[in-house]
């Protein structure tokens, strides 16, 4: 579909209007060329009706001579008879131009012109008749009665000739009445069709002119604003004109070089001057790419500024065409760097947290085996003196000695769990399809003499197979499964129930902000002690105990491992519960459908 522009429409109007203008200027030429024909024709009617009567004047003339002449024998009569005859013949003449088109009249005046020269060859018989004393009046009368026929004659023809004109006048005065009248109403439909076109011409140039004005009104604004962004985002646009190859800078692009705004001819080779030399060369490149390819994609350099600060700036251009066959490249280039700093401290921290996990690994190394060692003697050498000498010890000396071995005991399982959390921390992820429902069995095998000393009754539905770290996830369920089973109510059977759904992320608020359309939710809910719902989120916290050691045993590190596990699959993990009522623990792991 053409879309038609504001310009183009403008366009159109002015060339519609100029158009009906020439057609109004073709109509009224014409119209004006018929009045002056029918003029003109009217003017020959005139001048034709003019010249018979002079005719018949001058034939007259000739007469009145010819009749003195035989009545007096006086030569002087023949003076105006001669006259007349020279008179007679251009009148012939001019009629004969005023005729050249009309073929009736021409054909009446080849009649007249016969009669005429009849007419006066009866004249000269006459003369001659009039000047020989022996020829007999007979001979003149007869020729005079002749004369006479042959003159009504041409009364006749000249009559027939006028009739004729002014039966012409006559319908060209009718004509010419017709094209005056229209004439006036013409001229005035014409005078208002082209004010309707001017008055359309205007309203649209107002129109544009107002929508000009606010453009440029917007215009304005939006370069103020633009110069602030770039200010704030220290950024500078610029723009090449291909056809032209001329180039604009911003004010804040010269500033980016640290100068003065406008300070040099914007074109390529004065940039150069502030390019940093070790980068010069690849730019240049980018730039002939640019000037081939009317494209420049995402560039990054360094420019040395005169006080001698180096700064990395990205540049980036789109072609746009703006129509009438000139295209414009409009480029952006950004200072960053900042950007680059923060990637350096960023590298910098990197390699600090490269050291401090090699630290954190010779720390397990030495947890796991130095600080196991002597934990292990500790434990061997409480043993051994309870069991050669412990009739010996005072009953005083035995309860320290019982204290010692609880103390030992939990120090153990606390460097155990804390080896286990960092191994969920820094474990390869290496996920793999995996049957979780076998994952699962495997941690209540692992569990099978506290669920047997229990009594609990573990129940689940059907799991599905999940890209999963395996030993992660049969760590999790063994933790999750071992905290029911520690926090069950005294004297009563745990009951565990683990459960499976598919859920919609948008459909559960704990998840909402997922990048994932879909996510497994699996249950696990108990029938302990529960706790405060308060106490939610702190059960996950790493040393986060809601009990005494007294009460239950361990370390406040389990459920920790548990988050951490979930987290590193992009899931996670919530707790409800009531006091007396029971746990659910619930765990959201992503997946794509």
């Amino acid at each position: 579909m053409i879309r038609i522009t504001p310009s183009k429409l403008l366009k159109i109007v002015f060339g519609v209007g100029l158009f009906v203008i020439l057609c109004i200027g073709g109509f009224t030429y014409k119209h004006i060329q018929e009045l002056s024909e029918s003029t003109e024709e009217v003017n020959d009617t005139q001048t034709l009706r003019t010249e018979l009567e002079h005719m018949v004047y001058n034939l007259k003339e000739a007469e009145v001579g010819h009749r003195g002449f035989l009545l007096t024998h006086d030569s002087l009569f023949l003076k105006p008879y001669h006259e007349s005859r020279l008179k007679i013949d251009q009148n012939l003449k001019r009629l004969d131009t005023l005729i050249v088109k009309d073929k009736a009249q021409r054909e009446n005046l080849n009649q007249l012109e016969q009669d005429i020269v009849k007419r006066f060859i009866i004249f000269n018989k006459s003369l001659n008749i009039a000047t020989d004393d022996e020829i007999l009046t007979k001979d003149i009368l007869l020729l005079l009665h002749e004369g006479k026929i042959k003159m009504s004659r041409i009364r006749n023809d000249i009559s027939v000739m006028l009739e004729l004109e002014n039966k012409l006048l006559h319908e060209q005065q009718k004509k010419n009445e017709e094209a005056i009248g229209i004439t006036p109403l013409f001229l005035y439909s014409i005078l208002i069709l082209t004010l309707l076109l001017l008055l359309l011409a205007y309203a649209k140039i107002n129109k544009d002119l107002m929508v000009l004005k606010k453009t440029n009104k917007d215009l304005k604004i939006f370069k103020t604003l633009t110069e602030q962004a770039e200010i704030v985002s220290k950024s500078g646009t610029w723009m090449w004109k291909i056809k032209d190859n001329t180039y604009h800078f911003s004010d804040n692009l010269y500033k980016l070089l640290g100068t003065e705004p406008q300070s040099f001819e914007p074109n390529l080779e004065s940039i150069f001057k502030y390019v940093h030399e070790d980068d010069a060369e690849d730019l240049r490149q980018e730039i002939s790419n640019m000037i081939k390819n009317e494209d420049l994609p995402f560039v990054t350099f360094r420019i040395v500024q005169p006080n001698g600060a180096t700064k990395h700036l990205k540049a980036h251009a789109k072609l746009i065409d703006i129509g009438f066959e000139e295209k414009q490249l409009l480029g952006v280039a950004v200072d960053v760097t900042d950007e680059f700093d923060s990637f350096n401290l960023i590298q910098e921290r990197n390699q600090e947290l490269e050291r401090n996990n090699k630290e954190l690994s010779d720390f397990n190394y030495v947890a796991s085996h130095d600080l196991q060692e002597p934990l292990r003697k500790i434990q061997t050498f409480i043993s051994r003196l309870e069991t050669n000498d412990g009739e010996q010890i005072s009953e005083k000396g035995q309860f320290y000695i019982s204290k010692i071995k609880s103390s030992s005991a939990r120090m153990r399982m606390l460097i155990e769990d804390l080896l286990q959390y960092s191994r969920t921390n820094n474990a390869d992820k290496d996920y793999v399809n995996t049957n979780i429902n076998m994952l699962l069995e495997h941690a209540k095998h692992e569990l099978s003499d506290s669920i047997e000393s229990k009594g609990a009754i573990i129940t689940n539905d059907n799991l599905p197979n999940l890209e999963v770290v395996a030993f992660q996830i049969q760590q999790l369920f063994i933790n999750l499964i071992s905290n029911s089973l520690k926090y069950s109510k005294e004297g009563i059977a745990p009951v565990i129930n683990i459960s499976h759904q598919e859920v919609r992320t948008n459909t559960v608020k704990d998840i909402e902000k997922s990048l994932f359309k879909y996510h497994h939710k699996i249950s696990f809910k108990d029938n302990g002690i529960g706790f405060e719902q308060v106490y939610a989120k702190n059960i996950f916290e790493l040393f986060n105990r809601l009990h005494g050691k007294t009460e239950y045993s361990g370390t406040g590190i389990g459920l920790a491992i548990c988050k951490k596990i979930v987290e590193n699959h992009n899931g996670v993990i919530v707790a409800e519960a009531e006091p007396n009522i029971g746990t659910t623990i619930t765990i959201y792991l992503p997946f794509l459908k």
